[in-house]
């Protein structure tokens, strides 16, 4: 079953709708148009109990003023790009900056900030929401008209799956994500320190003291890195792991311990950004009233590796005109 309730107002006047994604056993996802922001996920424990698993703000009003891509879509570029600068077919293009000397999340206005259109669909089995947006040439100073489809699908098997399409009519780059906070225990449920949590990654991306890459891959043997098998999630991250494998596959494995809710990550991009919380606390206040604190949520954003354009070891992040940008992720939720 699928329902739509405005969520609130844009300072234009605009209403903005949230879609409530709910299955038969009463589990639930609810997405909004301002952003394409999860709001919530209530899923069961194992005992039965649900809890809203996804970090969050009450009002439509807190989203827009936030700063931390609270469960948005991310573009027109995922992560960071050093000085904003990229080389495309000989030209130099300077981005807009958002992060100090760099360019984060596809700059101050990226598609999380952006109303989408919306459509939804009752289907057999599942339901299925599709947001749509068209980022105009020259858009944070990308090139290009770019034309996004996101369809988010939730199942009688607990697994929210989303599935982004993008074109182009002039190269550009294209790496889009999803920036959801997610606490198993429940948003309210204290850090997430009492999480496990499994990423078949045999190296990583290392960065500089900006968070951009240097180019190197070491290897994650011997490290904090090390993640290959079951680990407390009690260090710090904001890293990406080149996850092993191609094509669609499991590539991350996280469960509280104590509710003993889980959550398995499936895509088919070479990279996940972990990133536990380190900028979080301070005076900001979730749903509830709940206040924001360091280790409060983690981050699992499949992408291309952060910095590609500026690494010709890395991953391809450039979409020729005329070609489709594909990638699907799947977050499937269980208990143990």
């Amino acid at each position: 079953m699928i329902s739509r309730k405005q969520f609130g107002t844009m300072p234009d006047g605009k209403a903005i709708f949230a879609y409530t994604m709910t299955n038969t056993s009463g589990a639930s996802v609810k997405i909004m148009e301002y952003g394409g922001i999860i709001i919530d996920i209530y899923v069961p424990d194992k005992n039965g109990d649900f809890a809203d698993v996804t970090c969050g703000y009450e009002t439509l009003e807190d989203y827009i003023k936030g700063d931390q891509n609270q469960g948005a879509l991310i573009g027109r570029y995922g992560n960071r790009i050093g000085k904003g600068k990229f080389t495309l077919n000989g030209k130099e293009i300077q981005l807009n900056l958002n992060d100090g000397n760099n360019h984060l999340h596809g700059g101050p206005t990226g598609f999380g900030t952006r109303v989408w259109a919306s459509e939804c669909e009752e289907c057999e089995g599942y339901d299925k929401l599709t947001l749509t947006l068209h980022s105009p040439d020259g858009d944070e100073n990308y090139p290009g008209n770019l034309d996004v489809t996101v369809v988010y699908t939730f199942n009688e098997e607990n697994e929210l799956t989303i599935d982004y399409t993008a074109t182009t009519d002039k190269d550009t780059l294209c790496n889009l994500t999803n920036h959801a906070y997610f606490n198993l225990a429940g948003f309210n449920g204290g850090d997430i320190c009492n999480h496990k949590i499994m990423i078949d990654a045999d190296r990583y991306t290392e960065t500089d003291s900006e968070l951009i890459p240097t180019g190197n891959l070491p290897s994650v043997e011997g490290t904090k890195f090390d993640l290959r098998k079951p680990t407390m999630l009690t260090e710090y991250y904001d890293d990406n792991f080149c996850v092993n494998g191609e094509g669609f596959r499991q590539i991350v494995d996280v469960v509280d311990t104590v509710s003993g809710r889980g959550m398995k990550v499936y895509t088919d991009l070479p990279g996940v950004q972990l990133y536990t919380g380190g900028f979080m606390g301070g005076d900001i206040l979730y749903k509830r009233g709940v206040k924001s604190q360091p280790h409060h949520a983690f981050c699992l954003e499949t992408q291309c590796w952060p910095d590609s354009p500026n690494h010709e070891n890395f991953t391809n992040t450039v979409l020729r005109a005329g070609e489709t940008y594909r990638t699907t992720t799947k977050y499937s939720f269980y208990f143990v």
